[in-house]
C-alpha cells in the first residue's frame, strides 16, 4: 500500500499531501484551485484531473473538504471514489462533518466493499504542514491496523475514539466547543487588560507560565499581541462552522451549551463584519463594543 490519494489541497489538505510524500508514498491529489495544484505538483504529487484518478490510483485517499455535501459528493457521487476505488481500499474522512452526515456516507458505502475510516483532524496549519496532527480514528481495529502507516505518515497522535462512523466527528465537535470557548476567553481577557492599561507581553508571560496555559491560549495571545488578524492559517469560517455542527449535536442531544454559544455569538459577529479574517479577529469585535 504505496498510493495515495488526497482530495482538497488547501491549508490542511496540502499539508497531509506534503508529509505523504515526505514518508514515501506516491500521492495523488486533486484541487479546483489550479495554484494549489502548481503548488502540489512543485512537491513532488501526482496531479489528477478527476476523481476517477485519484480513485483508481490510490489504495487509500483522505478526503479534506470543507463541509458535509462537498465530502457525500466526492465519496459517493456519480463519479465518485466508491465508483472507482478498488475492493478493499479506503476512504479517509479528515474533514469536519456532521456525524449524522458521516453515518449517512457510511450506510450508502456499506455494499461497496471499500472501507470508511472516519477521522477527523486538529492541529491547524501548523500541524498539518508539520505532520503533528492529532487524528480521531473511529473505525473497526482491523481496518485501523492495515492503514495505519498512511495515518501516521501525516500525525503525531492517532488515537482510536471508537469503532462506529459517527464517532470521529462526535469527538471533533467535543473539541471545538472548548477551543472556540478559549479562543473566546482569550480575546476577552486581552480586551480587558489592553484598557486597564497592561502591556500585552506581561499578560502573556503570565497566562504561559500559569496553570491557564495552553497551545490553543498562548497562540491566541500571541497572534492578538501582533495584531495578526488574518493569514495566520486559522480563517474564521472554519471554527464558525465546526461550532455550527457542535451546536447543532448539542440541540439534537438536548445538552445546554453556554459557553460554546457565547463564543458563538462572537465568531458570528466576526465572520460577519470581518468575513477576511482568522479566528483572533474576535478580539476587535469585543474592543469595538461601546458602552452607552
Amino acid at each position: 500500500m504505496r498510493n495515495v490519494g488526497v482530495v482538497g489541497l488547501g491549508n490542511m489538505g496540502s499539508g497531509l499531501a506534503k508529509n505523504l510524500i515526505k514518508n514515501g508514498f506516491e500521492t495523488i491529489g486533486l484541487d479546483l484551485s489550479d495554484n494549489r495544484m502548481k503548488a502540489f505538483i512543485e512537491m513532488g504529487g501526482k496531479p489528477a484531473k478527476t476523481i476517477k484518478e485519484v480513485g483508481v490510483h490510490s489504495d487509500a485517499v483522505f478526503v479534506m473538504v470543507m463541509n458535509g455535501d462537498q465530502a457525500k459528493s466526492i465519496i459517493l457521487g456519480e463519479n465518485g471514489l466508491v465508483s472507482h476505488l478498488k475492493k478493499g481500499s479506503v476512504v479517509i474522512l479528515t474533514a469536519t462533518i456532521k456525524p449524522s452526515e458521516a453515518q449517512e456516507i457510511a450506510v450508502a458505502m456499506k455494499d461497496s466493499e471499500i472501507h470508511l475510516i472516519d477521522s477527523p483532524v486538529s492541529g491547524g496549519f501548523s500541524g498539518a504542514q508539520n505532520g503533528t496532527l492529532t487524528l480521531m480514528a473511529a473505525g473497526e481495529d482491523k481496518l485501523l491496523n492495515k492503514f495505519m502507516p498512511v495515518m501516521e505518515a501525516v500525525s503525531k497522535n492517532v488515537h482510536r475514539v471508537g469503532s462506529m462512523v459517527g464517532q470521529g466527528q462526535t469527538v471533533k465537535a467535543c473539541l471545538q466547543t472548548l477551543i472556540g470557548s478559549i479562543i473566546a476567553a482569550t480575546s476577552e481577557a486581552s480586551v480587558l487588560a489592553a484598557k486597564a492599561g497592561l502591556e500585552g507581553k506581561i499578560l502573556y508571560n503570565v497566562f504561559s507560565t500559569s496553570g491557564a496555559s495552553s497551545e490553543v491560549a498562548n497562540t491566541a495571545l500571541k497572534n492578538i499581541i501582533n495584531r495578526k488578524f488574518t493569514e495566520t492559517g486559522s480563517h474564521i469560517s472554519t471554527i464558525h462552522k465546526d461550532l455550527t455542527i457542535s451546536l447543532n449535536l448539542a440541540n439534537e442531544l438536548d445538552v445546554p451549551m453556554s459557553m460554546s454559544s457565547t463564543a458563538m455569538q462572537l465568531f458570528q459577529a466576526g465572520i460577519k463584519k470581518y468575513p477576511e479574517g482568522d479566528n483572533w479577529i474576535i478580539t476587535k469585535v469585543i474592543e469595538e463594543i461601546k458602552s452607552e
